[in-house]
Formats: structure tokens, sequence, C-alpha cells
């Protein structure tokens, strides 16, 4: 049993040298500034950073880049509200109600809310990685792939709460996202499907080029339609006015708390990821909310939740990456490639072989977050400046940057071209009142679904009861279904209300 104080004493005086403090806060500042930029993300600027930190010692590397890592958590917020552009994935569940506050003249709350929801739960996520890493690692390893074919089943039921008033539309948008993720080579087989030849669709589509067309390339196009009102222009936020009033935290505290606790135990899911967990917890919210009507109008819940969410799984990915080698995403991914090129190898016995590197880079993320909350709030300001430009000026440029972000992710025009045809398919879209975020979610979770589903039924012989019979599975399976069929229990309701007056 190792002595957690006495290890995190030696973590932050390994934290607190100046080299690793030094780096640490250079490491979540290009964080912030990957989150802000569309179409970059974690998983490239930590690539990017690898040749870089050559020269440095494993601890100040992995150091550098973990704070990349959560940082880019923090920044995508900020666009997301702003101008209804998701810096990365994660951050594309913000947009929901967080570019609606600001619509309604509330961006510094949004804004605010955002930023210490995130240090809230990235806090949280710290803590219960101190704690609990060991033990939740071992949960992890119990999952099978009936656990995660009825996990992921879970999240695409949920899907109902991001349809407005028609679910109807929202399956409909969920499924166009599960065929539209079916393109590429199948993972098993290695056949390619839906491509039609063309070499640049075997991996799929992008999620980044279908993310920003969908919203921000349909936003500029809907709002082509009309002259534009600059909302934003006359909009106080001086630094006073990002902080939430009372009733904000009233509203807020169980939102962020909950988001906080989906996004840590999701998080340590190998394959679950931030952008997920964001999703989870939004439609979580709005199941649990007393007017879920208001979600996706503006308000603050809708910004809380997938915030905290995201922030979360930030700290809980790191609990498979360092206790089982295992990444829990693309960005971890790569940290792990990073921990093997400087001669550390991820697992059970990193604890005890390099104490100083575990701890260290613990007491690291409790530094990186403060000095986040502290660096986010001025910055904050900057990028408001952002709406004094005119609309006419501001859009195109806007357009320029997710291109160029797009196209540096794998230097490929033909992620561009996703970009703008799925910018016309969500103008389209909204005009016939079909909502985006379910066909994103269907997206990210399309290729898990599959492959936990064909695995779990070649364990089973083609029996769909090892969905029930495993106690996790059947647990979440239930969930589920209840979630799946939850619309249908007002009609049936009415029904029998109508009914009995009648008699």
């Amino acid at each position: 049993m190792y002595n957690i104080f006495d290890n995190m004493i030696m973590g932050f005086q390994v934290a607190t040298s100046w080299e690793n403090l030094l780096f640490c806060f250079i490491g979540v500042l290009i964080g912030t500034l990957i989150g802000v930029l569309p179409g970059i993300g974690p998983t490239t600027g930590i690539a990017i950073l690898i040749p870089v930190t050559f020269g440095m010692s494993a601890t100040t590397a992995i150091i550098t880049m973990a704070g990349v890592y959560y940082g880019a958590m923090y920044g995508g917020s900020t666009t997301s509200i702003l101008i209804n552009l998701p810096g990365e994935s994660a951050s594309v569940v913000t947009m929901l109600d967080g570019y609606q506050m600001a619509k309604k003249g509330r961006p510094g709350p949004a804004l605010g809310m955002a930023a210490l929801s995130s240090f809230i739960a990235g806090t949280f996520s710290i803590i219960m990685l101190t704690l609990l890493a060991p033990p939740l690692a071992g949960y992890a390893v119990s999952f099978g792939p009936p656990e995660y074919f009825c996990l992921t089943f879970m999240g695409l039921t949920l899907v109902s709460a991001l349809g407005g008033d028609n679910p109807l539309k929202a399956y409909i948008s969920s499924v166009l996202g599960l065929l539209i993720s079916c393109i590429g080579i199948d993972a098993i087989s290695g056949v390619s499907r839906f491509t039609y030849d063309n070499m640049n669709l075997l991996d799929g589509v992008g999620f980044i080029g279908m993310a920003i067309g969908l919203f921000a390339v349909a936003e500029i196009l809907e709002n082509m339609e009309a002259p534009i009102k600059q909302v934003f222009s006359d909009a106080k936020l001086g630094f006073l006015s990002l902080f939430p009033n009372k009733q904000d935290w009233k509203d807020s505290f169980g939102a962020i708390w909950r988001g906080s606790f989906l996004g840590f135990f999701i998080g340590i899911l190998p394959g679950s990821g931030a952008t997920l967990c964001s999703f989870i917890a939004y439609a979580v919210e709005k199941k649990l909310s007393k007017h879920p009507e208001k979600f996706g109008t503006g308000v603050i819940e809708g910004v809380a939740a997938p915030e905290g969410a995201n922030n979360a799984a930030a700290g809980g990915g790191m609990v498979p990456l360092l206790t089982l080698g295992i990444p829990s995403g693309g960005a971890t991914a790569v940290m792990l490639g990073a921990l093997m090129i400087h001669g550390l190898r991820p697992g059970p016995m990193l604890f005890t072989t390099n104490p100083e590197f575990v701890w260290g880079l613990i007491a690291s993320m409790y530094i990186g977050n403060v000095l986040l909350v502290i660096l986010n709030m001025p910055l904050i300001g900057i990028w408001v400046q952002l709406l004094k430009v005119p609309y006419k000026v501001l859009m195109p440029l806007i357009l320029t940057i997710a291109a160029t972000g797009i196209f540096a992710t794998d230097n490929n025009i033909f992620d561009m071209w996703i970009m703008f045809f799925f910018g016309v398919v969500g103008y389209l879209m909204r005009k016939l009142g079909f909502p985006e975020a379910p066909m994103v979610l269907a997206l990210v979770l399309g290729r898990m679904v599959e492959m936990s589903l064909r695995q779990s039924l070649t364990i089973s012989h083609g029996s769909l009861s090892i969905f029930f019979t495993r106690p996790i599975s059947g647990v979440i399976m239930t969930v589920a279904l209840i979630s799946l069929f939850s619309p249908l229990f007002p009609i049936l309701w009415r029904k029998y209300k109508g009914r009995r007056s009648v008699a």
C-alpha cells in the first residue's frame, strides 16, 4: 500500500522544480491555444511536441504533454460559446447552450462557468486519480466487449435528450451518423466499405471536419440569409462580469458534480474519451432537469455539465495509461508512445520503478489546473475582442481558421471538402428541424458499437443473452432500454389519463 501523503510530498518536490514549473506553464498555455483553435486538438498538439521534448528529462517532457492534454479541454469552450465554433471535439456539446447564452447577452457568465466548472472537475479528477487509480484500473479491466457495447448503446439511446421537442428526428439523425461511421475499412474483416474506390475514405469520415461543418459552416450559411446583428458587441465583459451569480451557481452546482463523476468514471474506460463523456453528461442533465425544454435555449447547466465532464475525463484517461499502459483515446495513445521513447514502460510496475515520475506528474496536474483557471480568466477578455470585428469580416476569418486547422491535422485537402459538404448538410438539417448533435455522437460511437457488438456475438455464438446475463452489462443495458423507450412514457401516460377521464 502506497503512503499517498509521503508520495505527494515527493511529487510536489519534483513538480515545483523551476524547469518542471516552467514547462507545466508552457504546456497549459499551448494547450489552451490548441483548444481555442478549431481543428487541431490535443492529439495533434502532443504529436507535434514529441520531437521538441527529446532533449528534456522524461518527467519534464510528459508534464508538458499532459499540460497540453488537459489545457486543450479548457480552451475549447471559449470559441464554442463566443462564435459557435468548437475548438476541439469535446467542446461540441458546450455550443448548444453556451452560444445561446452569448446571444442572450450573457457570454460572461457562460465563459466564467465553463472555466470554473473545468477547474472544479479537473481538481476532482486529479484527487480521484491520486486515491483510486489502482482499484479503478482493475475495475476497468473487467469490462469486456459486452460491457462496452452496452455502454456505447446507452450513449446512443440518450440522443433523444439532444433532439429538442422531436425525439424521432433525433433518432433519425443518429441513424444517419451510424451509417456514416460505417464508411472505411472494416476493422474485423479488413474489407473497405462505402468508399467508392476513394482512398481518402479508407480511414472513414473525419470527425473534426464533420463537426465543424455541421455547426460552424452551417451557422455561417444560415446567417447569410439575413442582415447580421452583432449580438455581443455591447456586452460588458469586465473581469468581474465573468463570475456567475448566486442563481447560476445554484442551477449549476449539481450539474458540475454529476458531470465530474460521469466524466472521470467513464473517462477511465479505454476508448471512451472526453467527447462521449460530455455528450452523456449533457443528456443526463436534460433527463434530470425540471425544465428539459429549456435546454438548447441558453441554460447555464448545459455549459457546466459538459465542461465538467470533459475535464474530468482528462484526469480519468490518465488512470489506464499509467497503471495499465492502455490509452483511453488518441491523445493518451500519443503520450504512450512518448513514454516509450523516453524509456518508460507504463503499467502496474511504473508506480514502483519510477515513483518520482508518476507522483511528479500527478502533482504537476494539481499545479497546472490552478495555472489554467488563473490564466483563462484574463485570456477570455482577449478572445472577446473578436466580437468587435464586423461579422462580414469575422465569419470569413473563422472559415479560414477552421479550414487551415483541418488541413493541418492530416495535411489532406479532402478533409476540407468534408467540412464544406457537412456545412451544407448541417444547413439543410437546420431548415428541416433535424438536430446535428445526435449525428455527431453516432459518428463518435459507431465504430465502437459495431466492434463490441460483433465481438460479443462471437463470444456468445450469436446469443443476445450475453448482454443480460453478465451483471455489469445487464445493469447498463437495462438503463439503456429505459432511456430508449422513455419518450414513449409521457404519450402512454396521457392516453392512460385520457381513458380514465372518459370512463
